[in-house]
């Protein structure tokens, strides 16, 4: 269980690494208040190949208004990984403890057997001492 566990949260933790350093350019072509085309590896779908030759591409529709558009997002990844031992103060050092001894405290397993003294033999009762006494706890 518990290996199966560790290489799971390994499996993740290593995805969690290479998505955080991924990068990736959004393009977005819009005609008027439209979009027509997204693009995720080069030039967005220009409207010019679907509206034909009075399009926003053609030079008198460009002078009475512009209504193509085009919109690039860049999203940059992490580049640098390195975290120092600086920024990693008291308090976090102690929950980090913390919380890595109680979870190895709730997967390990204890002997669950009732122990048993070898060495001692109980006293033999001859009588017994509260029906005797008559003493009985309510």
């Amino acid at each position: 269980m518990k290996s199966v566990l560790t290489k799971i949260s390994s499996f993740v933790l290593a995805l969690l690494v290479l998505f955080s350093t991924f990068s990736f350019t959004v393009a977005k072509h819009y005609c008027g208040d439209f979009l027509v085309g997204v693009s995720y590896f080069g030039d967005a779908k220009n409207c010019a190949d679907e509206l034909g030759e009075d399009d926003c591409d053609s030079p008198q529709v460009i002078k009475k208004k512009n209504c193509c558009k085009d919109e690039v997002e860049n999203i940059e990844g992490q580049d640098d990984l390195r975290n120092s031992i600086e920024k990693f103060d008291l308090e976090k050092q102690k929950f980090v403890v913390a919380y890595v001894s109680s979870l190895l405290y709730l997967f390990s397993e204890e002997d669950k057997k009732e122990k048993e003294f070898l060495q001692y033999s109980p006293p033999k009762l001859t009588y017994d001492l509260n029906i005797l006494h008559e003493v009985f706890i309510i």
